[in-house]
């Protein structure tokens, strides 16, 4: 049973990677991989996790001294199944999620796994396919049992909240490939102005999102000095001027003279 599983899981892992060869999958892998780029440059550390799709690499920007890449199969640094990694809790500073998620049996366990492996202030970068888009509404209709229509689509309001609770602070995050799912490179050529207008007039339908978040520890917060309330009050005490002898004669010449009057 267990061989069972492991082929199958297998044989779901080398038809994603196909599907991601052919001219619409290499479509949505430019828009990941300029993103990636960017998002990872910035982060430092030394452990880097990218979980799935290791024919690309999306931690070519980041220059921790071990990057590690890991999958069911290809060319991965080790094979592990991304809902039980065989990594110790605490050792990564960024963990890389390429559409790692809805097309995992227990998505919630990728991200429970993805929460032990990090140490606190960690990083993870996902992308997913959203439900809520012409590439959601593809899946609605056709129905396929092809990749990557059969994958789960998982919206990007639960992904929010499973890292929430999972004690995860969404830093940044945006929408890609506002482009229709067509197959045709001459038609996707003639939707191009959508991906311009995307992120201005339909910032909420794009094909694929991408979530930046940071573990963060509870009950963690700043000690500040504890000053005691008299000292406080001694250091807004105004002291007395100080008269000069000419200021005295002159008050004592004042005085003299209202006297007489």
């Amino acid at each position: 049973m267990l061989a069972e599983t492991e082929a199958s899981s297998s044989t779901r892992s080398s038809a994603l990677s196909e599907w991601f060869a052919t001219p619409l999958g290499q479509y949505v892998i430019g828009v990941e991989q300029s993103y990636f780029d960017r998002e990872v440059a910035d982060v430092f550390g030394f452990n880097a996790f990218q979980i799935g799709l290791p024919e690309h690499d999306f931690l070519r920007a980041n220059r921790m001294p071990f990057r590690c890449v890991t999958a069911r199969e290809g060319k991965v640094t080790f094979a592990a199944d991304s809902a039980a990694l065989p990594v110790r809790s605490g050792v990564a500073d960024l963990i890389i999620l390429p559409h790692a998620i809805e097309f995992s049996e227990n998505p919630h366990q990728v991200l429970r796994e993805v929460q032990r492996v990090l140490m606190p202030e960690g990083h993870v970068v996902l992308s997913g396919f959203n439900p809520w888009s012409l590439w959601g509404a593809r899946k609605l209709v056709t129905l396929s049992p092809d990749y990557p229509w059969r994958g789960q689509f998982v919206g990007l309001a639960r992904i929010r909240d499973w890292l929430a609770l999972l004690g995860f602070e969404v830093a940044t995050g945006r929408m890609g490939c506002y482009v229709p799912p067509v197959a045709s490179d001459k038609w996707r050529a003639r939707f191009e102005f959508m991906d311009k207008a995307g992120d201005r007039w339909w910032p909420f339908a794009g094909g694929v999102y991408f979530l930046h978040g940071i573990k963060r520890m509870q009950g963690m917060r700043m000690i500040t000095p504890k000053w005691k309330a008299t000292r406080a009050r001694e250091r807004l005490v105004v002291l007395p001027q100080r008269r000069t002898r000419t200021e005295d004669t002159l008050a004592a010449r004042n005085g003299d003279e209202h006297a007489k009057s």
